[in-house]
């Protein structure tokens, strides 16, 4: 299993990142988690020029722009660009992601984008993409979100999302190979409840889940993922790492 930052930069894009986007590879399938302000210029670049119509699935963790407003760009290059899926792209979300995405791009909520994507909703249920096993959880924050567990051959990848500190995304990350973990907030401040980790909350969840490696994202511009990352290591003993657009991990 690989995974490719294309886009961590928490909130907004920064300079040296577009905001939330993460390609898994496995098994010959292609995913896509999130889809934030800036990455699909990104995505476009580590596809080529042809494909975008390659791409199995997109799993948007929540409906906040950060993460999943360039569907609407996505859409526009699937219905009147020169590439086509030649299907609908399953795009896995929570509820209301079809009416939000045609909101934001002026469509009619009927029928929307459902000409290119294929809408579903996460439930209680593990589902399957191809070979790979995907299970999402519930987590904290002021919109519906979720973190998600992606599986093959043995191998396991949780991603949390945007959560603050929850035991859902511990049970969900019980014994990952990686855990790629939100650290917006820094250790210290007064910071609003159930929004975002910090540092140091990013290396407890990873410690309380028996995680075996580490990569803190979504630290915004004004961060420094570096710190983030140090942070972490004072309360999770594996190897931690900062995300950085670029960056490629082997599972």
């Amino acid at each position: 299993m690989r995974l490719t930052v294309l886009g961590c930069s928490g909130s907004l894009p920064g300079p040296s990142s577009p905001a939330s986007c993460y390609v898994v590879e496995a098994g010959g399938v292609r995913l896509v988690l999130d889809l934030g302000n800036g990455a699909l210029g990104a995505l476009q670049d580590h596809v080529g020029a042809d494909g975008l119509g390659s791409i199995d699935a997109i799993l948007i963790s929540h409906l906040h722009p950060d993460h999943y407003i360039d569907l609407c760009g996505y859409y526009v290059a699937l219905r009147y660009g020169p590439v086509h899926a030649g299907r609908r792209v399953p795009v896995w979300g929570p509820d209301h992601t079809a009416e939000r995405l045609a909101i934001a791009f002026g469509e009619n909520p009927d029928p929307g984008m459902s000409t290119e994507f294929d809408f579903r909703t996460y439930s209680d249920d593990a589902f399957h993409i191809g070979p790979l096993r995907v299970s999402t959880t519930r987590v904290r924050h002021p919109v519906d979100a979720y973190a998600i567990r992606i599986e093959h051959e043995g191998r396991s990848l949780v991603y949390s999302g945007d959560t603050g500190p929850a035991q859902a995304l511990i049970d969900l990350a019980r014994d990952a190979d990686l855990l790629l973990c939100e650290a917006s907030f820094r250790d210290g401040g007064d910071h609003p409840p159930d929004l975002h980790l910090t540092g140091v909350e990013a290396g407890q969840h990873a410690r309380a889940a028996g995680a075996r490696r580490l990569v803190v994202t979504h630290v915004p511009p004004w961060g420094d993922p570096d710190e983030a990352a140090a942070e972490a290591r004072t309360a999770f003993d594996g190897p931690v790492e900062a995300a950085h657009a670029g960056a490629v991990w082997e599972l």
